[in-house]
């Protein structure tokens, strides 16, 4: 597919920058920048630092495709600048980006509006992981609630392994959350300009979804179609918009989901810039639609827009 380069004049392709997800998104955005110039599209390179302001009113772009993961980039910081810049970007505006990075708030915002999550606890010292356990039972999972990848997670299985997890989450700065382990099987749903792509069932032999089995290991299972029945994913598809929507994410990303041993769906999180490696979840998902990765970027950037 060969688009005109005047249709989007010279885009960016910001990636790097200084977030504990910094490899991804240079993995990410080189795909990304790969597919827009295999096209004929006036697209370079950025990665991005401390200076990136200079950088792009020296450069004159006229677009922004966004490939940072993770704070810095995928939490409302550089949608803000972007938006003062009046330079069109892709993906959520800057109200989306920061509620979706945000665990904690993405889950009390589902709370409000009667959406299913799984129950939560603050955790702010000892006496907040023991209440935890009192309430929750075991096993927990504990996130710090602005980071991606993984990172910081761990399962608890056992009372003393709490207060290590807690410590771990802790130093990655912000809120940690202990939340309610659901038993049952993992999926993800990617959502492209207000449509739900068919939906990836991920299976892995370790703990949970980590970050090494999303991009270590080898055995990670991402199966897809996902085996639901059709009216099982056309119910799930609507709850996954309502839920993209609740916390004002557009244009693209994904919501990530569990369903337990009873049939419940329980809503885990958005991802407002997923990984876009050709063999990562929203591509996979695209290309079960029918839509090669050029086209997918190509779409993507086409929803660029600062407000």
């Amino acid at each position: 597919m060969n688009v005109p380069v005047n249709e989007f004049g010279k885009v960016a392709v910001l990636m790097g920058g200084w977030s504990a997800e910094r490899d991804i998104s240079l993995l990410s955005g080189q795909a990304v920048l790969n597919a827009l110039q295999a096209q004929g599209i006036d697209a370079h390179g950025i990665d991005v630092g401390r200076d990136i302001a200079a950088v792009l009113a020296e450069a004159k772009f006229d677009r922004a495709f966004i490939a940072l993961h993770g704070r810095g980039g995928e939490d409302g910081t550089m949608q803000g600048l972007l938006s003062a810049m009046n330079i069109p970007y892709t993906g959520s505006k800057v109200l989306g980006s920061s509620l979706a990075m945000d665990k904690l708030r993405t889950k009390q915002i589902w709370h409000a509006v009667g959406l299913p999550t799984p129950d939560y606890w603050i955790l702010e010292n000892e006496a907040d992981c023991t209440e935890a356990i009192e309430k929750g039972g075991l096993p927990l999972i504990v996130k710090p609630v602005l980071e991606g990848s993984s990172i910081g997670m761990s399962k608890v299985e056992k009372e003393s392994e709490l207060i290590p997890a807690w410590q771990k989450a802790r130093e990655c700065g912000g809120t940690v959350i202990a939340e309610r382990w659901i038993h049952g099987m993992e999926y993800t749903a990617a959502v492209l300009n207000d449509r739900v792509l068919p939906m990836i069932r991920l299976e892995t032999s370790n703990l949970f979804y980590d970050y090494a089995a999303k991009y270590q290991s080898q055995d990670t299972k991402y199966i897809c179609p996902c085996g639901l029945d059709a009216d099982d994913e056309k119910h799930l598809s609507l709850m996954v918009k309502r839920a993209f929507a609740a916390v004002n994410a557009s244009g693209w990303g994904r919501v990530d989901f569990m369903i337990d041993q009873k049939n419940q769906p329980w809503l885990i999180e958005v991802n407002t810039v997923p990984g876009m490696t050709d063999h990562s979840l929203v591509p996979m998902a695209a290309k079960q639609a029918g839509i090669d990765f050029g086209r997918l970027v190509v779409e993507i950037l086409k929803g660029a827009s600062c407000a």
